[in-house]
């Protein structure tokens, strides 16, 4: 039952945000220059690899992710307008509107057995972890409401989060970690 209102919900908001998603693009085609177009291969359901697709907000180039973020990209990543090309994943199948943040492929030796378990559901452009802190939670608090989120999820949860998503989103809570342009890396659990 999930997917058929995924493929909707996502369907519905790629025509609705059209103007906005144009408009996106020619934003960060004048301040960034090309591609405008970020991809990154991240994990999905069973950690099988897919393309990320979002807006780019970063330079090109050598340098750290603090000294290749512009202005504008600060701009695009507080209003979440970078995530609205993942539209297009969970159009494809790759994702869903809600559940864990896909991450990096490179994270996926780095985790316990339990903290693969998020990897049980596909992939989501909102989560409970995003609307209880984003990049402002630890890791294992991040995994924590992943977890919680795969044992847990329901259609109301999902219509739950994706409430709290629009809540967070204008009140631009939780963008960045302590002393970090985005997050800081998972460098796994200690041992």
């Amino acid at each position: 039952m999930r997917r058929p209102l995924d493929l909707l919900a996502a369907a519905a908001a790629t025509v609705v945000l059209a103007p906005v998603l144009a408009a996106t693009a020619v934003f960060v085609r004048v301040a960034l220059g090309g591609p405008v177009l970020f991809r990154q291969e991240r994990a999905g359901r069973h950690g099988v690899p897919f393309t990320l697709v979002k807006f780019r907000s970063m330079r090109e180039g050598p340098g750290s992710d603090a000294e290749r973020l512009t202005a504008a990209g600060r701009f695009l990543r507080a209003s979440s307008l970078d995530e609205l090309p993942a539209l297009w994943n969970v159009l494809r199948g790759d994702m869903s509107l809600v559940g864990p943040r896909p991450l990096p492929l490179s994270y996926l030796d780095r985790y316990t057995e339990e903290q693969r378990r998020r990897h049980d559901v596909r992939p989501g452009i909102t989560g409970l972890a995003q609307v209880r802190g984003r990049n402002a939670l630890s890791w294992e608090q991040k995994f924590a409401y992943d977890l919680q989120y795969v044992r847990d999820r329901s259609l109301r949860l999902d219509l739950r989060i994706l409430a709290e998503t629009v809540r967070t989103v204008l009140r631009r809570d939780g963008i960045t970690a302590d002393g970090a342009a985005t997050a800081h890396e998972f460098q796994g659990v200690p041992q």
